[in-house]
């Protein structure tokens, strides 16, 4: 609850007593600020909750952007890893090839 929630909820009460006094003691002009009073509240708290669905959202557009980028760089290093063991594979196979080439050459110049 922000502070315009609060503040409007507050203008709201207050203008419902002095609504009340008003009419009870027969003072049209302070019930009628009583009502005044009311809707000044009624458009706080409306405003303030406002401005809560919009910080919500942002948060909100925030937490799943940050969850996209976390995606991306998973899947990024994940196909940076998977390139360089692939490479690596090759680099083995390659030494491998090359050893069994130095032993036959080994083996016809014994």
């Amino acid at each position: 609850m922000n502070k315009d929630q609060v503040t409007g909820k507050v203008d709201q009460v207050t203008g419902k007593v002095k609504q009340k006094a008003g009419e009870v003691v027969g003072n049209q002009r302070m019930a009628n600020e009583g009502v005044a009073d009311q809707v000044k509240g009624a458009a706080k708290e409306t405003w303030g909750n406002v401005k809560d669905a919009v910080q919500e959202t942002v948060d909100r557009q925030r937490a799943e952007n940050e969850r996209h980028a976390n995606a991306a760089r998973d899947n990024f290093t994940d196909r940076v890893q998977n390139v360089k063991d692939k490479v690596n594979e090759r680099i083995d196979e390659h030494k491998i090839d090359e050893h069994k080439e130095e032993e036959r050459i080994r083996r016809r110049s014994a």
